[in-house]
Parts: C-alpha cells; structure tokens; sequence
C-alpha cells in the first residue's frame, strides 16, 4: 500500500474508533436495563387468554322442565250408593260420566282380566291416527292367516283403509285387525309396542296388550277402569265415534266379491235408547266383554261390563241406574 494511502486509512480509522466504541457500550447498556425490567407486552401482539370449558351449575332461580303428567281421564272418590238385585252377572263393571270421567259405580273395576276383542278400540284409536280414510292398504301375506274371526281379506288384496275401519269395529274382523296394524306401524310388533307405549301415556296401569285384535288371551288384559278410560278418548276421535254407532254398512268390493254387508255386533244399537256404541267381544277365557255408551237428555255414559254371561242386561241396568241418577 502507498505512504499516502496507509496514512488516509490510518487517520479514518481513529475517526471511527470512538463511534464504535460508543455504539457497543449503548449496546450493552441496553441489554443490562433491559434485563432488570419487567417485560410488557404490546395489547396487539399478545395471545389471547384461553377461557377453561367449565359447565357452570344452573342459577338457583332456573325453571326445570317437569314432566307433563298424564290427563285424569277418570275421576273416583265416593260412588253412588246401589245395590243391583239381582247382581249383575258380570265378574266386573264400571259406569262413567263419559263428560266430566267422574265414576259412578264399581265393581272390581281395576281387576285384571282378558278382554278380547274390546282391544281393538286401542288398535282403532292409533290406526286412525296414522291412516286417512281412502288411503290404501295392501293386505299383508300374514293377515289371512290369523285366527277367526276373519272377514276373508287376500294376501296382496289393495283395500281403502275406510273399509277395514268398518269391518274392524262393527264385524271385529281379526284379519281387518293385523292388515291395519301393519299398515300404521309398518309391522305387527312394532303396532303392538305403540299400543302399550299408549296405554302408559294415558295412565292405564291394569292395561298391556299382546296382539292388535285381542284373539290372543296371553298377556293380552286390561281393566274396566282402564277400558272406560280408553273409551273417553276414543270418542273425541269424529271417525270413531261415526263408526261405532254404525248399525249396519254396506261396501263396495272387488271382483270377485263386489259388495259386502258389515253387521254391527253391539245389539245394544237397536235395543236401547241413545246407544251409540262402542264395542263387544269374546274369547273363551275372557268370556262376553262390551263396552258401552249411550247418550239421553245431553248426559252421556259409559257402561263397561267383562265376563258376563248377560253382557246386554247388565248394560241396560247399569244404563238405567245412571241416567235416572244425573236426570
């Protein structure tokens, strides 16, 4: 390197030194303030505090939701005081202000017994429910083979659900029983779980059900308490109700029937005064069974009498003694 040259660098350099000097001594003042102050973050920069996922308990003053009881449908408490003489025949009966659900008179009336086919007022109840009058059922390969009583539906057969409504109710068709059953609950056993998951949303504590036509006495029973108690919510239902006080019904049909003549089997209809319904039935062990309603002068009763070996006459009677005591 030139003298010259050497000299100019020699002379920059001591120029230099001092701001270096400077800049390492600012340097590590800076390091050592900084390592005796609390650090503070700037709002922007800072992560965000994780709230911890705790379940609070409710307040005190929250509403729990209760479960809805169900409806009363009858009303007990003191009867009215009569002593039938004869005694009815019937092993037990009920009679019912079929308005208010108030009991009027008992006998064994939470008894459980086989009812036969006074099922089918649950099995029509439901149906009707799921079933719009002209809607179409096939008949199911299973139904015509069920036990009597049948009105002869064909496997596969395409019927108006109105029909099998009329032959259920006024016949007591078994086979008019399943086709419906299957139809509303799109197989038998399913129908019959919602027949009983029915009778426990009503409150019907004597009541379970086996099959949707009551053929089958095997755990297939239910009381005078509880069949009265069904009775006043199946007839709120219109259809029901105009079924059930149906006398006689005259139906088209198929080749190769063309027309059938469904006769209501509750002779009460022709017999009594403001009858207008419901249902009777049999089987050996549950013996005659009718479930009854009339109505006189805008009061309206229900009658229910199982295992009677006079069902009509211990109806009337127990008719009789009712509307001569609210009249």
């Amino acid at each position: 390197m030139p003298p010259r040259r050497r000299k100019r660098y020699r002379y920059r350099l001591r120029r230099l030194t001092p701001v270096g000097v400077a800049v390492v001594i600012a340097g590590l003042v800076g390091a050592w303030i900084g390592s005796h102050q609390t650090a503070t973050p700037i709002a922007s920069a800072a992560p965000k505090a994780r709230v911890p996922l705790v379940h609070a308990p409710p307040a005190p003053h929250a509403h729990h939701v209760k479960p809805v009881a169900p409806e009363r449908l009858l009303v007990g408490g003191k009867l009215l005081a009569h002593r039938f003489e004869p005694k009815l025949a019937g092993a037990a009966a009920i009679l019912v202000d079929a308005k208010t659900g108030r009991v009027l008179w008992g006998k064994h009336a939470h008894e459980r017994r086989h009812v036969a086919s006074t099922t089918k007022i649950m099995t029509a109840l439901l149906a009707l429910r799921k079933l719009r009058p002209h809607d179409i059922v096939t008949v199911d390969r299973t139904v015509p083979r069920v036990p009597l009583v049948r009105e002869g539906l064909r496997a596969g057969e395409r019927v108006e659900a109105w029909k099998l409504f009329y032959s259920l109710l006024l016949y007591s068709g078994n086979d008019d029983a399943l086709a419906l059953a299957i139809a509303a609950g799109g197989d038998k056993w399913t129908f019959i779980r919602s027949m009983n998951a029915e009778a426990r949303k009503l409150g019907l504590r004597d009541t379970h059900f086996a099959s949707p036509s009551g053929v089958v006495d095997v755990d297939n029973y239910s009381s005078a308490w509880d069949l009265a108690a069904l009775t006043r919510v199946a007839m709120r239902n219109v259809r029901f109700r105009e079924i059930v006080q149906t006398r006689i019904k005259h139906v088209k049909w198929s080749a190769p029937t063309y027309a059938k003549i469904y006769v209501n089997n509750n002779r009460l209809l022709s017999t009594y005064r403001g009858a207008n319904g419901i249902k009777t039935g049999y089987t050996h062990k549950a013996g005659p069974c009718l479930v009854a309603s009339a109505t006189r002068g805008g009061v309206s009763l229900v009658a229910v009498v199982l295992d009677s070996s006079n069902m009509y006459a211990d109806a009337k009677r127990l008719l009789d003694f009712g509307f001569a005591s609210l009249q």
